[in-house]
């Protein structure tokens, strides 16, 4: 079993960049005013505030199995990510929520491979029902891309259409003061896709000048 060392070292070279800056000395007097709200999954390698190449206090981040947003409903006792999303809107005031998905994750391959619903007991079987109606959606009408590929898109706006379902995250929209991305990281590419009007296509930074 590895030991930690090396986590420790890291944090010795954030405190140099980061810390020793006088950033979190901000941070800390001024409290998180972050702008931008990311959905993201749990996996290991697509980590938003890297991908993104964002400073602590930058991002609002959120991350669960397969970057799923739960219908809103006042039902059962715990809602962590509906709990964290109010945090975000109703407290915090991000004027923007980016569902990130990305290639290869393995919730949605496991949907689409059917061993998610056989784990029908499990936590990550019952949360994986969230994307079942993005699963149906592209085993019925298959679009060209591979069946996991198109999953992780549709499950992106189903979730977009789960954001809608909670009053606070509707009213804002309506009004304009709050807006719903869906964005999709192709890990074996490097690509970062973005949904206009369902449709995904890349995004490209703008060139100095």
């Amino acid at each position: 079993m590895r030991d930690l060392a090396w986590l420790v070292e890291g944090f010795g070279r954030f405190r140099e960049r980061h810390f020793e800056s006088g950033l979190f000395k901000r941070l800390a007097e001024k409290g998180q005013t972050p702008k931008v709200l990311v959905l993201g999954c749990c996996d290991a390698r697509v980590d938003p505030a890297i991908i993104l190449d964002c400073d602590p206090g930058d991002l609002f981040v959120i991350r669960n199995v397969a970057n799923l947003v739960p219908p809103f409903e006042n039902a059962g006792h715990y809602h962590g990510t509906s709990a964290a999303l109010e945090f975000g809107v109703c407290n915090l005031g991000v004027e923007h929520i980016i569902v990130l998905g990305h290639a290869q994750c393995g919730g949605i391959r496991a949907l689409i491979e059917g061993t998610a619903s056989g784990e029908a007991k499990s936590f990550v079987g019952r949360w994986m029902t969230l994307a079942e109606s993005a699963r149906d959606k592209v085993l019925s009408s298959p679009s060209g891309e591979s069946p996991a590929k198109d999953c992780e898109k549709q499950a992106i706006l189903a979730s977009l259409e789960n954001l809608k379902t909670f009053p606070w995250i509707k009213s804002r929209v309506e009004e304009k003061s709050l807006e719903l991305h869906g964005w999709y990281f192709d890990i074996e590419s490097g690509t970062l896709l973005a949904s206009r009007d369902g449709v995904f296509g890349p995004v490209s930074p703008a060139r100095p000048g």
